[in-house]
């Protein structure tokens, strides 16, 4: 664990560039290795979770070649090329990796084992491994396959009707993975309308995909052709960026070529909610994705409440939205936000301990929390809050610690890295102190 004293700023001013989308980077990654032809990919996220997919991968002996600036390039195996792994697939700390490749193994012929940390080893997974059970599937693991690691027999899949118990993008994309291969269409439908970023890279590498309202319909492939692809900024990474200008006095931000998918910006739009001033502009295409230019400003923000449904777009920001709460004038409660329990760490609870210890007055809800905001001013700072290993939670406290008298002692930095390597580096090219 690598622990650091993030000091206080007067403001943050500039404008920067954020790595690629890593929900993006992992889908060009799966659908670049199962193509035919070479898949290009310029603006991959760096992170760790990333790299567990690329590894996945290179284990199944697929061809991929890195390349200086974030760029890759995949030899595609063709739907049906991949081989047997001749080890464990490990995960890391990657949910999207682990599920989405649970759809993708379940229907290959050959045996895999899935494993992830400590902390992937605690997420539930039987909400993947159950549907899959019902096309077809041979997969066992810890409590009935609901707890990684898990094996996988691959077998000949049968597309299913399905209505997912509860949103989840990771759920519907494994099934839409299997059903590239299962016998009969797949469809899944929705309770709530999640991120599809699945859907628009399947069309863009050629797979037969229909959306209507809340239901998704996939025709089993013949084949998948590799694409050249831009992958746009992750706008959960560059969200830390715009919550420091809005809090931070005298504040003003540019992040440039931010992916604005309407599933993504919920931050965004809860921002704006609150009062704080934001512009989107030089809006264009990247990789099937609708992308562009944000600048941020201080403003004062005011309480709001938000609830499930404004949530869920914006879910990942949840650290960060806890952030912005206790900088604005009144209360603020989030509901709806239960599935936080069960992420990479329980973020419900570490925001609230961090937020009490300084000073906060902060009510903790079964399915959210409730902050009494203070308004413009600095918090006193000086403690030493724990981040429990999680990267959204170091990140959003090190926003919050610029905005302090003696700033906040972090104890573990290090896990970063997971999503977002170069954070501390692009937060002090717009410091000022």
């Amino acid at each position: 664990m690598n622990s650091a004293l993030i000091r206080p700023a007067v403001r943050v001013s500039g404008e920067l560039v954020v790595p690629g989308d890593k929900s993006i980077s992992h889908r060009a990654i799966i659908l670049g290795s199962i193509a035919e032809g070479t898949t290009r990919i310029a603006g991959l996220a760096p992170g760790d979770d990333n790299r567990r997919t690329i590894e996945a991968f290179r284990a199944m002996r697929v061809e991929i070649r890195e390349a200086p600036h974030n760029r890759l390039s995949i030899d595609g195996a063709g739907l049906h090329g991949l081989s047997e792994p001749e080890n464990v697939l490990h995960a890391g700390n990657s949910g999207t990796t682990a599920r989405l490749l649970m759809g993708l193994l379940a229907a290959q012929p050959f045996f895999s084992v899935i494993t992830g940390d400590a902390s992937l080893r605690t997420r539930p997974m039987a909400r993947v491994t159950e549907p899959l059970r019902e096309m077809g599937a041979t997969i066992y693991g810890r409590k009935n396959a609901g707890y990684l690691p898990v094996s996988i027999k691959g077998e000949r899949l049968r597309g299913i009707n399905y209505s997912l118990p509860v949103a989840s993008a990771q759920v519907k994309s494994a099934l839409l993975l299997a059903g590239l291969y299962a016998t009969g269409k797949t469809t899944v439908e929705e309770p709530q309308r999640t991120r599809d970023h699945t859907e628009r890279m399947l069309a863009l590498f050629g797979a037969d995909i229909r959306r209507n309202e809340l239901t998704v319909r996939i025709a089993p492939a013949r084949r998948l052709k590799g694409r050249h692809l831009r992958i746009p900024g992750d706008i959960s990474s560059a969200a830390f960026f715009f919550v420091a200008a809005s809090v931070l006095e005298d504040s003003e931000v540019v992040v440039r070529d931010v992916g604005l998918n309407p599933m993504r910006c919920g931050l965004v739009d809860i921002l704006k909610k609150m009062g704080a001033c934001i512009e989107v502009f030089n809006i264009k295409e990247e990789c099937g994705e609708p992308a562009g230019d944000i600048i941020v400003k201080e403003a004062p923000l005011e309480g709001i409440e938000i609830d499930r449904a404004e949530l869920l777009s914006a879910i990942d920001e949840f650290p960060l939205l806890c952030v912005c709460a206790t900088f604005a004038e009144g209360r603020t409660t989030i509901r709806g936000a239960e599935e936080l329990r069960v992420k990479e760490s329980d973020r419900i609870g570490a925001m609230a301990e961090a937020l009490k210890k300084l000073g906060v007055e902060v009510e903790e809800l079964e399915d959210g929390i409730m902050i009494e905001g203070r308004g413009k001013g600095r918090l006193k700072g000086g403690v030493r809050l724990e981040t429990r290993g999680d990267h959204r939670i170091a990140m959003a406290l090190s926003v919050l610690a610029l905005n302090t008298e003696d700033g906040i002692e972090l104890d573990d930095t290090g896990c970063v890295n997971i999503s977002y390597p170069e954070f501390y580096r692009d937060l002090e090219e717009v410091i000022i102190r």
